[in-house]
């Protein structure tokens, strides 16, 4: 699992951190996200850190979802410049 670096604070907090996400069927994120920021419009598929398999369909562009991540497959998504903040 990836480490949860947002473990312990209140998710109120906003984020301190952030890198550029890299879509894949088999790799974790470098850290479990707060958030994950959708630069190009289209559909993300993500693991949450509790395990979920989720499909949020046509995300417009801009877009900051307050979502705790640990994975973006790169099947299913067509969203494009994604960065992970936590």
């Amino acid at each position: 699992m990836a480490k949860d670096k947002f473990a312990g604070r209140s998710l109120s907090d906003p984020p301190e951190y952030g890198f550029p996400v890299t879509k894949s069927d088999s790799a974790e994120l470098a850290a479990v996200s707060r958030a994950l920021y959708v630069g190009g419009a289209g559909d993300l598929r993500v693991r949450t850190a509790g395990g979920n398999d989720l499909l949020f369909k046509a995300v417009p562009a801009g877009t900051l979802l307050p979502i705790r991540a640990d994975m973006v497959f790169s099947t299913n998504t067509t969203a494009t410049d994604i960065v992970a903040l936590y």
